[in-house]
């Protein structure tokens, strides 16, 4: 087992007496953090409310919809697929589904499609999002809106991997083959299709409240609200469950959607990018090849994105933070090693995987903020673990 630097007792501490405050000043109503080194648990907080009445204790158990979380795991989920099947990032998505080759797709790669360069962030003539097989076939149907540079895939990229992992697989759903090749042998509090056995943990998100916006923010808000702007339209590709109270529904966790219908506990997210951080490994056997974690890790795509309207970077499938051109991180949401990759989730949940440390970090919670990335509340946890002033 690989040797990495030691997390010192006064960080976890400056960690939990911040994830504390947050709950104290109202910036959390309920919330979990927690952080692993390898296979060990560094750390596990929880506290407040699973209910905006206050009447649910938020504990170790509690779960709760996180969201574009999702998508990392729905992206391991792929790797773990297209390595089992010895299927290579540069293949043509054509190759393994046929029908996807229309509308100048022919040479779109399954890198393009984890990396958000597509071009199918949104749809011309969206159907509703709970009709699967109209979705994959106005997907087919769709000319990628660019061909040079990317953007934020907010719905469709869930709909492309579930297409891809069924037919790699034979899976009945990239949620089951999810729990099936990596979740269960984990041990994960994660899933992309809760079964009806574990609705009871599951903590009722709130709806946003305005972070501190700036003229970036305020760009990005405007857009969304132009129904004929690509942002806009990505958001609403397909179309419906558009509320925060739609994801309180049982019915939107039963389908598991793997763009943003994941519902996990924060140590069954940070176990998993325990995992990813130590090389793969679990008890002594390696559950991805060092082909699919270099993927993970290694940026396909960065500048400005055309749906999120700033600066993003994206590996296989994983967010990035952006860096100049001189290498420093332009945005940390994941600490300051240039190595780790992770996502986070609408309302401010964030999960990361840092290799340079072996650490797995995840931070949920249900009082959701209207912001495009983590606040201040996550963010602050993110600098304790790693010995910053903010």
């Amino acid at each position: 087992m690989a040797s990495f630097p030691t997390v010192s007792e006064a960080r976890l501490q400056c960690l939990e007496r911040q994830f504390q405050a947050n709950l104290v000043n109202g910036a959390d109503l309920g919330a979990a953090v927690s952080v692993w080194q390898g296979e060990r648990e560094l750390l596990h907080v929880a506290g407040g409310f699973m209910d905006r009445n206050r009447t649910r204790a938020w504990t170790p158990e509690s779960l709760v919809p996180v969201w574009s979380c999702t998508k990392g795991l729905a992206a391991a989920t792929t790797l773990a697929a297209l390595e089992d099947a010895g299927i290579g990032l540069d293949t043509p998505v054509a190759a393994i589904w046929e029908s996807f080759g229309q509308a100048v797709k022919e040479q779109v790669t399954l890198a393009e499609v984890l990396s958000h360069r597509a071009g199918l962030a949104a749809l011309s003539h969206p159907p509703a999002v709970d009709d699967y097989a109209a979705v994959i076939k106005a997907l087919e149907e769709e000319a990628p809106r660019w061909t040079t540079g990317h953007g934020y895939h907010v719905r469709t990229f869930g709909f492309l991997l579930e297409e891809i992992v069924r037919r790699v697989t034979g899976a009945a759903s990239l949620g089951g083959f999810w729990r099936e090749a990596l979740a269960e042998p984990l041990g994960l509090d994660a899933w992309i299709g809760l079964p009806e056995s574990e609705d009871d943990r599951v903590a009722e998100l709130v709806p946003g409240r305005f972070g501190a916006e700036n003229d970036e923010e305020a760009r990005f808000y405007r857009s969304l609200g132009d129904r004929d702007g690509l942002t806009a339209q990505a958001f609403g590709s397909p179309r419906g469950l558009d509320s925060v109270g739609a994801l309180n529904d049982p019915k939107v966790w039963r389908i598991g959607y793997p763009a943003f219908g994941g519902v996990a506990s924060a140590r069954g997210l940070a176990a998993f990018y325990g995992m990813l951080a130590q090389g793969g490994r679990c008890a002594g056997t390696a559950l991805f090849n060092q082909s699919s974690l270099r993927a993970m890790e290694s940026p396909l795509a960065q500048g400005q994105d055309q749906v999120l309207l700033r600066e993003t970077a994206f590996a296989a499938g994983f967010m990035k933070d952006p860096v100049d051109a001189a290498g420093g991180k332009t945005r940390a949401l994941f600490g300051p090693s240039k190595r780790a990759f992770g996502h986070p989730g609408a309302g401010g949940s964030l999960a990361f995987a840092d290799p340079s440390m072996g650490i797995g970090f995840a931070y949920v919670m249900n009082q959701m903020e209207r912001s495009v990335f983590p606040t201040e509340k996550a963010l602050s946890l993110v600098a304790c673990l790693y010995g910053e002033t903010r």
